[in-house]
Formats: structure tokens, sequence, C-alpha cells
């Protein structure tokens, strides 16, 4: 019988319940209430200005007055907005389709905070455009105000001498009846309820978001459980300045037929009716407070939310009719109701006096349009706060794409030199986007949340995380680029459904152009995923185009994923990052740097990969095939008989891009630069980020219970070991591990050597072979391949201690001095190779302390305190002996990758190799090595890995190119190349030396 590892519950996986979603799926539209078709707020408002950015950087968002956990101590005023002029302004977008186009712009100001008072819904994670999802801290306006500001920022007091109150009419009949009998599926929570609004006597009007039966009936509640008048029955004011009868006006209607009519009107001859700039209803109450000096209403925002954050348990149809920003019909308003009714919010906010508005002394016209702006951008707002930013704008977002001056540009560029028309430019460049743009849909993310959760349920034991609250912390106010470790195509989806699930918005998706398949395209890209083709090269319309959507992801806040290493590593190993993103996110910031940038480094590690199979053959050398929708159906029911272990996500240290441009670009100033701008700066920040990335996601990395046994099996030389020796070389590698560090963000396995072998048993990693003097544990030759995989992933992690192992592999003793000078030298070179965060000083200091461990467990002894110290190793095959060799193994076969390329060049002289030419041969010499002898990793012949070693090279002046850019060196190498003695067995040494090759030589032609 074997022992089962003990593992961690299936998911969901979380402590606790996590935050409410913040994408939920969407709401219905409420039939209309009975008002006049001249009082519904206009599709259009008709005016010139600047773009809707700038309109928001000029005023902010109505305060929600949030509970007190949320808001600061001081009262929040009514609109804290500044003076913006009519005609500064700009033309809004149709209502009834696009009703969020303001919010999708409002990238200078957080939204406010929303409190709530139960556990399952935080809506402060799901605040304005930080897509990380974090709960937002309280801010200030960044924008500092362009004019006087606005006097409706409090309501004034009551003026000395009102007129005599008007009686207010009887609430229409039938609002009792539909009130009664919507009442048993409606439960109200209010919130942010203005203090002292009550028991003002002045008349108040309410402001909606939008016209509706049910919205209707949903404030009537709220204002008689509230004990505030009724918004059905007229204003208490001489001549019902409103004209409708009612205490209360919306900025929009549900416009679902306003195409047929348009089209029923032109088919009877009848000319459309021309689009109204402002609500008239509006206007009317300011026409009559004009006429009337004594006259002061007060306007009440309030947003209705109807199932706004449906629970993780919550049923399909809960989820598929929740709030959202959509604006929909009658028949799905109603199911909301009915489903989701029981979950409804009504968010008052501070009273706006419209008397205030008209002292700022703008012409009618201008009043109405500014007034109404500006409490559209405050409903925007909250329902951003409450349900998150509307990331399914996918026709708008392209539409700003292919109206910025560099697409332009590029577009009028095509179209000269392909001798093509302006139009037929366009249209290319459409095409572009939209083969480019995610069409992110809420209701497929919820519904893929369902379905990934029985996913992993079946085919992983646990998803663990962690360090995510250490993200939150740093996220508010940032714009968020993930940017993880890319071994799985799990990664993406995993990401996602962890982040979703713990209350963040999703990320947008950097995703390969081979990835939209049929179906599976679509489906990932109502996921929030974007594709890219994998070379822009020769092509600057779809560079252009990709640049500037990615720009746009940034400056509206939206938070974005993507995978520098270019490609799924197929060795285990971090790949050389591609600068590309990373470049674009950066100039997109420095164009618009009006919110601050982070990047959050992800480590992703599995106990077995789903991709094992094809990631075999391709390290045998067959060619990477191509992705097919067929090849993935096939592959499904086999999957999901799978077990794959268990799954961790580490966040690592998060990277601030304003702290690194304060470091490395000390001459900006801080001012947007030009798409035309190149400081020289740019490239050398690039390449840092990259480079810390790559830093942060190791010093991230989790141990699971594969690596200790591939760290352990592997190094063996026919992949076998005694069951005693693989306990204690496991319990040796936790032993390294805890006493010496790595990073704070480094988790380990908690289980014990035992159980882990367990484990490797029970999910077809190790085979046990039966022998009455002790059971053996073997891996086959592809298991072995496979297992290489998973000894990669934290090979960084015992860099020191391997390197003092291999110090003695060959060597019974050596001086501490002398151990600590060959660590220094060689240490960049593994620096470059394993991305390892310490300096030469940090490295001297790391291997001191593993020294000490080593010591202590018996491995070595001090026998001088000559030189430092004289250490010394056992002599002979004792346990210790192996114990030292099975830690050093990983890391011999770079020192030998490091050999074969000066033996190569050495054999061929200075000035004899290119660059590329030195690599090519490189790689030959170590494939034949790896044929002729034991089996190496598949990555000992890697061309990447020996383009590193030269480049490094030459980085510190070991060799350089002469004027025919061939490599050139001096005595310096040749000293280097001394010391591998030190480090390489003679018979290795000789072999390496036997098998390089020379260059050919060019044949010289005969004389005559």
């Amino acid at each position: 019988m074997t022992a089962t590892m003990p593992t961690q519950p299936t998911l969901p996986l979380f402590e606790g319940d996590p935050p409410a979603d913040t994408n939920p799926p969407p709401a219905e539209a409420v039939p209309d209430a009975p008002v006049a078709e001249d009082e519904a707020m206009p599709a259009t408002i008709a005016d010139s200005a600047p773009d809707d950015a700038a309109v928001e950087r000029q005023t902010t968002s109505l305060p929600s007055d949030a509970s007190a956990a949320d808001a600061p101590a001081v009262d929040a005023p009514a609109i804290d907005a500044h003076a913006v002029d009519a005609d500064a302004v700009s033309p809004a977008a149709p209502i009834s389709e696009d009703a969020s186009s303001d919010a999708t712009q409002a990238n200078d100001a957080p939204a406010p905070s929303i409190s709530d008072t139960t556990a399952a819904v935080e809506p402060a994670l799901e605040t304005t455009r930080d897509d990380a999802g974090t709960a937002m801290s309280e801010q200030a306006p960044e924008a500092p105000p362009q004019q006087a500001e606005l006097p409706i920022a409090a309501s004034p007091t009551p003026p000395a001498a009102p007129p005599a109150p008007v009686p207010r009419g009887r609430r229409p009949w039938w609002s009792g009846l539909l009130g009664k009998l919507i009442e048993p599926w409606i439960e109200l929570r209010i919130e942010s309820l203005p203090e002292g609004l009550a028991d003002d006597p002045r008349p108040v009007c309410y402001v909606l978001e939008r016209y509706g039966l049910s919205n209707a009936l949903i404030l009537d509640r709220a204002c008689r459980n509230a004990g505030l008048p009724s918004p059905l029955r007229p204003l208490p004011v001489a001549g019902d300045p409103l004209g409708r009868k009612r205490a209360y006006v919306a900025l929009s209607r549900r416009n679902a037929n306003s195409a047929l009519n348009m089209a029923a009107d032109l088919a009877a001859g009848k000319a459309p009716a021309p689009a109204k700039s402002h609500s008239e209803s509006l206007a009317r109450l300011l026409d009559a407070h004009r006429a009337d000096p004594g006259l002061d209403v007060r306007l009440v925002p309030v947003s209705i939310f109807v199932g706004r954050a449906p629970e993780r348990q919550s049923g399909w149809f809960s989820v598929l009719f929740s709030e959202n920003w959509t604006i929909v019909g009658r028949f799905r308003r109603v199911l909301s109701i009915l489903l989701n009714g029981r979950d409804t919010t009504v968010k008052f906010a501070t009273p706006v006096s419209v008397r205030g508005v008209l002292d700022e002394g703008l012409p009618p016209e201008r009043t109405v349009r500014k007034l109404s702006r500006v409490l559209r951008t405050h409903f925007n707002r909250i329902r951003e706060a409450v349900i998150g930013p509307d990331l399914s704008t996918r026709r708008l977002l392209i539409d700003k794409v292919l109206a910025a001056e560099p697409v332009r540009q590029a577009m009028a560029d095509t179209a000269r030199r392909e001798s093509i028309k302006e139009e037929d430019a366009w249209k290319k460049a459409h095409a572009y986007a939209y083969e480019i743009a995610a069409d992110y849909s809420p209701p497929l993310v919820r519904s893929a949340s369902f379905l990934l959760t029985t996913v992993w349920n079946r085919i992983y034991r646990g998803v663990l995380v962690h360090h995510l609250d250490k993200l939150k912390e740093a996220a508010p106010g940032h714009e968020v680029v993930y940017v993880p470790s890319h071994r799985s195509h799990m990664d993406y989806l995993l990401l996602s459904y962890l982040l979703y699930n713990r209350g963040i918005v999703p990320p947008h998706i950097a995703a390969g152009i081979n990835l939209n398949l049929p179906v599976i395209g679509t489906v990932l890209r109502k996921g929030g995923a974007f594709f890219l083709r994998r070379s822009f090269r020769g092509n600057a319309l779809y560079s252009a185009v990709f640049s500037e959507y990615v720009a746009q992801l940034v400056a509206g806040g939206y938070s974005i994923e993507y995978f520098i290493e270019g490609g799924r590593s197929r060795t285990g190993r971090l790949l050389q990052p591609k600068g590309g993103m990373l470049a674009m996110s950066i100039r997109a910031f420095l164009r618009q740097p009006t919110r601050p940038v982070l990047f959050q480094p992800v480590y992703i590690g599995y106990e077995k990969l789903m991709e094992g199979n094809s990631y075999l053959e391709e390290l045998s050398g067959k060619a990477k095939q191509k992705e097919s929708i067929w090849q993935l159906l096939w592959s499904i029911p086999k999957v999901l008989r799978s077990n794959f272990g268990q799954v961790v996500v580490n966040f690592g240290e998060p990277i601030r891009l304003n702290d690194l441009l304060a470091e490395r670009a000390p001459d900006w100033d801080g001012q947007p630069l030009s798409d035309e701008d190149k400081p020289q700066w740019l490239s050398n920040v690039i390449d840092t980020l990259a480079d810390r990335v790559q830093i942060n996601i190791n010093r991230a990395a989790d141990v699971n219970p594969i690596n200790l046994l591939a760290l352990a099996v592997l190094s063996t030389p026919k992949h076998a070991i005694g069951e005693a020796d693989l306990l204690a070389q496991i319990a040796l590698s936790k032993i390294l591990l805890a006493e010496v560090p790595y990073s704070d963000r480094v988790t380990v396995t908690p289980h014990t050597p035992a159980e882990i072998v367990a484990h490797g048993e029970d999910i077809g990693v190790l085979e046990r072979i039966s022998h009455p003097l002790g059971d053996v544990l073997q891996v086959d030759g592809d298991g072995a391949v496979l297992l290489s995989y998973y000894r990669n992933n934290v090979l960084h992690l015992f860099t020191a201690s391997a390197w003092i192992a291999c110090c003695f592999l060959h060597n019974r003793r050596m001086s501490r001095a002398t151990l600590m000078r060959l660590g220094r030298s060689l240490y960049p070179f593994l620096q470059t190779e394993l991305f390892l965060p310490w300096d030469d000083d940090g490295f001297a200091q790391h291997l001191e302390r593993t020294i000490q461990v080593f010591v202590r467990e018996g491995l070595l002894q001090q026998v001088s305190d000559d030189d430092d110290g004289i250490l010394a190793r056992n002599a002979g095959q004792s346990d210790e002996v192996f114990r030292l060799r099975a830690i050093g193994h990983p890391l011999q076969q770079a020192f030998e990758r490091y050999y074969i390329a000066i033996s190569v060049l050495a054999k061929n002289g200075p000035g004899a190799l290119g660059a590329g030419e030195l690599e090519s041969l490189c790689h030959l010499a170590a494939q034949r090595l790896s044929l002729l002898y034991a089996p190496a990793a598949p990555e000992f012949f890697d061309k990447s890995l020996f383009r590193g070693f030269i480049q490094k090279l030459r980085e510190l002046k070991l060799v350089w190119a002469d004027e025919n850019a061939k490599l050139v060196y001096d005595r310096r190498l040749e000293v280097w190349a001394k010391d591998a003695k030190t480090i390489l067995g003679r018979e290795l040494r000789h072999t390496i030396e036997k098998v390089s090759p020379e260059a050919a030589k060019p044949e010289t032609p005969e004389s005559a």
C-alpha cells in the first residue's frame, strides 16, 4: 500500500470567502416610466470641444459618501467640479449604446471608495481603472482646476424668506399597486445617505442615471424608508417646473427602438426628430430658478444597482442578469429583478444646489450642458466603483486607436507607399485593430469561472496563492502590468481565474496569434485576450496599430498581462526577455504620465505539465506542432482523466516604473514625451526593467515536491537512487533553503521527505523497484528529460551550494580565499544565465553562509586556518561525497558549456570566428558531446545559453570584435580558462578539447 501525501483542499482553495466578483454580467433595463418623450435625456450633446479625457481632467466625480471605513473624516462636497465652459465640453457618445464612454476616459482621478456592510461584496476592490482590483485609497483629484471652481460643491443655506410652499400632489394610484407587487422581490440596501437631507425644508428633485418604471418604484421605496419626500409626487413649487408631475429626472432612457422609429418616420415621409442637446426637464428647472430668485431646489443624484456583485456561489441566471454597463430591455430587466432584486443597492449622493449652478453666470444652454455632463460623469464613476470598469467597449477603443495621430500618419504612409487610397489604408488598419482587440464579456468571464472551478478540482490537487495581499497594498492608484513566467497554456487561465475569484478585475492578456483558433480564439478574446503577431517586421501599419492599442489600454487604466519571454519555456528555465511589450508600456506611460505604472512579476509553478509530452518531442529535436482546434478537443478527455498535482502562484516584488525612471533616467523631468522623442536613456530603462522582472520572478519561486525529487534523482548516473539516499538528499535541500534563504518570497513545500517520495510515486513521476537490500526509486529516459524541466525551475535557488560542491568534486582541499575568488570571477556568467539578484559581494556573503551549513552538516571540514581557512571533504566514496556530488551536478553542466566556448575559441585562434560562428560551433560541440557520452539535460546544447555567455564575454571585455567583426582576445581569457581546471576533471577537459570543432578554412586558389 502506497502512502499518500497530504494535500491542500480542492478548489475553492482560498482562505475565507474572497471578495465578490468585480465584473458581474449584464443587468436589464427597466420598463419606462410614463413620461413625456421630450423629457428624455438626449442621445448626444452637440458641442465642439476637446476630447473627453480633457474634460475629465477638469471635472472630478461626485462623492459617494462612503461609510466611515472608507470615507475621510471631513464632509464630502456635493460635486467637486471645476468650472468648465460648455464650449469646452466634448460631444458625448450616444447614451443608448455607450453610456460608459465618459468613464472609460476618467484616468486622472480615482473613483470614490464605496463601502459595504457584507463580506461578500467589497467594492473597494472594484474601483475605476485600477484593474488590479485592490482597495483604492482616498485620493484628491490629480489635476489642478483650470478655472474658478463651480459654486455647486456645497448646498447653500435656505433663503431668508422662502416663498409660501405649494401643496404637493398625491402619488399616482398605480405606484402603490405596483410597489406592493414587486415588494417581495426587492430588498434594499441604502448607502451614503447624506446627513441632514431629510431635515432641509428646501424642495428635492432626484436625478437618476436612467429612466424606467422599476427604477422609479425602487427610488420611491428607498425614499420612504429613508424618510425623504417621494419622487412620484410633484415638486412643491408653483407651476411644476419639471413639467411632469414628478420630482425626479433621468439623464438617459432606453432607446432600443430608436432605429425602428427612425425607419418608420422615413418610410412615412417624416423628417427624423432632431437630436436634443440637453435634458429639457433640467433646462425648465433652471429657467424656473432664473424667473424666481427665491427658488432653490436641491438635485440629489441617486444610483440604483440590482444585483451589482453576485456571490461566488450564485446561480447561473443570477450571474447573467446582474448589474452591468449595458442598457438593456424590459424583459431582461424583469428577470434581473426576479433573480437579483434582493441584492439591490441605492446610493444617495450629497445634494447639488440649483441656485449654486446658476451663480456661475454661464449662458443657459451652456449651464444645462455642463450640469448634465458633470452628473453623467458622476454616475459613470459610481458605477465603475461598484461593478468595475467597463471593459467591453471594443468598438470605442478601436475608434480611439484609429483616430490617434501615430496611426493616422502610418495610414497615410501606407497609402503613399503602396499606392492605394487612404480609405483602403483605413480599412487595412481597421482590420488589424479588430484582429488585435479584446472583446471583454463579463457574462463569459463569469461563466468561465464556474467551468474552470470544476476543471481545476478535477485535474489539480490544489491551487495555492502567496503574497497577493502585498499586491493589494501596493496597487491602489497604479496601472498594473502583470508579467508572469510562461511555462504552460494554463498560465493566463490560472492567473485571470485567481484574480477574478479574489475580487480583482482580470487583466487584458497579450496572446500569440497562433491561439486565435476558431471558437477558442473568440472565447479567449471575450475573456480579455488581445492577439499579436509573432513579428511586426516589415509592417509599419500593424506595428503602429498594435502600439497604439497598448497605449490606449495603459492610458485607460486597464490592467495588462503579457509574457516577456515571448513563448513558453521548454527547458524550465526563464528565457532571456524580449523587450517589445515592455517598451510599448513604457512609451505609453511617457506619452501620458498621469497614472503611475506598477509591473507585477508572477511565478507559476507546476508539479506536472499537461504539455509535457509535446515538450518532450520538441526537446528531442522534433519541430513544434502548430496548434489546432481538433488537437485541443481531442486532448480534453485525456486531460480531464489526469492528475497534474498541485499548482502554486506566487506574486513577486512589484517594480514601480517611476522609481526605475528616477534611477535610470534622471534627466527626465516628468513631462510627456511624443512618439518621435527617443531619449538615449530609454533602451537602458527597458533592459533594466526586463532583467528586474526576471530576477523578481525567480525571487518568488516555489519549491514543490517534484522540484526536490528532480534535483536528487537526476544527479545519479542511471537516474536511480536508493530510498534512504533519496530521503537524505531531500532533507539536505530543505535545510539549505531554510537556513540560507534566497528571498523572503520563496515558498517551500511543508511536506516531509517521506511524503514527498510517496507523492512522486502517486502522480507517476517515480517508479519503485523492490529489492531485499532496500528499494530503489528511478525514472526512465523520457521521464528524466521531463524531470530536468522541474529541476531547472529552482536551479537558481541552489547556485551558491552547487558552486561550492563543484569546487570539491575534483579537489579534496581548497582554501576559502580561492573558492571566493573563483566564485566572484564566474558569478557574472551565472548571474546572466540564471537571473540572480546579488552583486559580487552579495554572492560572496551567500557563499560564506552556505559554507557554514556544509561544515555543520559534515559535508566539509575546516582543517586549517591558513588562507582564510582550508576546507576539505572526506576521502573516497562516503555518503558526504555522494551528497556533494548530487548538489553540484546541476551546475556542473553550466561550467562544461563555458569551457566548450573557451575551447572552441582557443582552438580557432583570435580573429578567426565571429560571434554567430562561435555560437554555432559551440552548439555542435555540445550536441556531439551529449551523443557520445552520458545524455545531458536538453538545455546543455541550447544556442541561447551559448549566445548569452558570448555576450557576457564581450561585456566584460574578455573578447571583442575587430574591424572584420571577428572575435579577438588576450591573455586574460587564457588565465580565466586555467581556472576551469579547478572545477572540471582532466578527462572531461580533454574530451571537450577533442570534440571542439574548427571553422572551415576558405580554400586558396592554386597557383598557376
